[in-house]
């Protein structure tokens, strides 16, 4: 995955980001809601293969394609959360971390819910 980079031309010279390092904030962006029980499981297995993620329990994938940037996730909701809502806001966060981090405009954000985590 460490093939790819965001390029910035700057006046003294270019900034270049890996992918590896938008997986990063993503995944911390992610880790911070109430509502995610866990980046994917066993259950998003077959869906983490379409999706081309290597390894199902990472349930990340941040491609720049053209000067986009796009995160596919797969995440596990609490029982009990609303699924839209929790969903909406790991688009929300993840949004404004990558923006604000990049300082690249708005990435396309796919939310994909595996299943619902219940407590023990």
């Amino acid at each position: 995955m460490a093939e790819n980079y965001i390029t910035c031309q700057a006046e003294k010279g270019s900034i270049n980001i890996s992918e590896d390092v938008l997986v990063s904030m993503v995944r911390t962006a992610i880790n911070e809601i109430d509502g995610v029980a866990s980046l994917s499981n066993n259950a998003g297995t077959e869906l983490a293969e379409l999706l081309g993620i290597k390894s199902a329990s990472k349930g990340l994938k941040v491609q720049i394609k053209d000067g986009v940037i796009t995160v596919d996730t797969i995440i596990m909701v609490r029982y009990g959360c609303n699924v839209v809502s929790v969903a909406k806001e790991v688009q929300d966060k993840v949004t404004a971390a990558v923006e604000s981090m990049t300082g690249m405009g708005s990435p396309v954000v796919n939310v994909h819910v595996s299943g619902v985590a219940f407590d023990k």
